[in-house]
């Protein structure tokens, strides 16, 4: 014997989906007025601060380099070859066949070991270059091969070693004969070292 059949509810599934919208609406409202502000929030906070960033000096290491196409490049200018902040010494343009794009051939000395790096890119592509600081302090002591150097405002600073340079030499030269005079030290990449003396100005 065949069970009798029950007419569907259809006044039960019509209804439930309307009242569950008139319950959540407006949580649902506010859930959507939440994703939205997160998701807006930091968009607009990357796009103001975005200039900015790209032209710190990276002290926060977020952004020690800025983007720069190749062909804009000049000798004497800076450039990361083979990750390392370097001094451009040497620039050179080559064609790679009937359809290949210029490359631009670079060698550089790294600014802080002085050594040799050479790359090749497309005069297309973008490089990235060292966002570099240049800072004159005033030499005050040598202690432990630890230079004590004084910035403009008179704060004093201990961190920094005479660097195992001809720079070096010339620092504990002239400190040992009792001159007085300035240490420009540079920094990049979150790398520092002293690379230059210059006479005290006088006061």
């Amino acid at each position: 014997m065949t069970p009798p059949s029950h007419p569907p509810h259809t006044h039960t599934h019509t209804h439930t989906p309307f009242s569950l919208y008139g319950c959540c609406s407006k949580v649902g409202r506010a859930c959507a007025l939440s994703v939205l502000f997160f998701l807006e929030a930091p968009l607009t906070h990357r796009t103001m601060s975005d200039p900015d960033l790209d032209f710190t000096t990276g002290e926060s290491g977020a952004s020690a380099t800025y983007p720069m196409q190749c062909s804009a490049l000049r000798k004497n200018g800076y450039v990361v070859l083979k990750g390392r902040p370097c001094k451009i010494v040497e620039m050179s343009t080559s064609k790679t066949g009937k359809h290949g794009h210029a490359k631009v051939n670079m060698v550089g000395i790294d600014i802080f070991t002085n050594k040799k790096h050479e790359d090749m890119c497309p005069s297309t592509h973008n490089m990235d270059v060292p966002s570099i600081k240049r800072i004159d302090y005033q030499l005050v002591n040598i202690n432990e091969s630890y230079m004590s150097l004084m910035s403009d405002n008179g704060e004093i600073r201990e961190d920094l070693r005479v660097p195992e340079s001809e720079i070096g030499k010339e620092i504990e030269t002239k400190f040992e004969a009792g001159d007085e005079f300035m240490v420009t030290v540079i920094s990049a990449m979150g790398e520092e070292c002293a690379v230059a003396t210059k006479v005290l100005a006088s006061k």
